[in-house]
């Protein structure tokens, strides 16, 4: 079946426990559920406000200051990176209000398939709102257990989330399981490799809104460690851009 007919249906059937559809999006968590938010910077994911204001304002202007290039220039960096036009099934992890998977999904051939995952409910009804499509679903969910199988996906990514995560490692480990052999994996997130001065007057103002700051070598070990090949990373800033593919077979 082609995956921009029913993109709802085609994303229930890769899901490995029941989900209920809210607000346009799946959900696999239920109403009683509700994301932890113990600092400013998660609570404000939280949001109705900020993801009605994030796409358009905050993120482009934020992630400007932060690395120097454009949100449309992320964008095409990452299609490239994830190799989307030979891809038929994408995950955003942490998708927000879908800035990025909906751009995305454009990248992907014709009947290809993109899933918005995130665990905030004012973000995803943003998402549906704002960036839905043909071949475009989103999901809710918890980035630490992720509800795929296996190798289900040939892109995987996320952007501007691991350092609010209570968990990264094990977002970013979950993120690698369900990447299928041959695929690409791409992530943005913080980095912390100036020199002493900038490094540590960046760590106290994250320390303060609760943004976790990466060492230059975290995510490339882990990367590394699992296993995936031709890591790769890229350093702007405040800010880091990793990717990394599954060997084939």
């Amino acid at each position: 079946m082609d995956n921009s007919d029913d993109p709802i249906k085609a994303t229930r059937a890769l899901l490995n426990r029941p989900a209920s559809l809210r607000h346009g999006f799946l959900d696999v968590l239920g109403e009683s559920a509700s994301a932890p938010a113990p600092t400013f910077a998660q609570r404000a994911m939280n949001s109705p406000f900020v993801a009605t204001v994030y796409e358009r304002l905050w993120r482009p202007m934020s992630f400007y200051l932060a690395s120097g290039i454009t949100t449309g220039a992320e964008q095409r960096r990452a299609a490239d990176a994830l190799r989307l036009s030979a891809a038929d099934r994408l995950l955003d992890v942490a998708c927000g209000p879908g800035n990025f998977t909906g751009e995305l999904a454009r990248q992907l051939p014709e009947g290809g398939l993109a899933v918005g995952f995130d665990i905030s409910e004012p973000m995803l009804t943003r998402a549906v709102l704002d960036n839905s499509g043909p071949g475009v679903c989103y999901v809710r969910g918890d980035g630490r257990a992720l509800p795929f199988d296996d190798e289900t996906f040939d892109a995987v990514c996320c952007f501007g989330a691991l350092y609010l995560m209570p968990e990264p490692f094990r977002v970013a480990q979950e993120m690698v399981r369900v990447l299928r052999p041959g695929g690409r994996v791409a992530i943005l997130t913080s980095y912390s490799g100036q020199a002493a001065p900038v490094r540590h007057a960046l760590a106290a103002g994250a320390g303060v809104i609760g943004v976790r700051m990466f060492e230059r070598h975290e995510f490339v070990d882990l990367f590394t460690t699992a296993g995936l090949v031709d890591v790769e990373q890229q350093a702007q800033r405040a800010l880091q851009f990793v990717t990394a593919g599954k060997p084939a077979g």
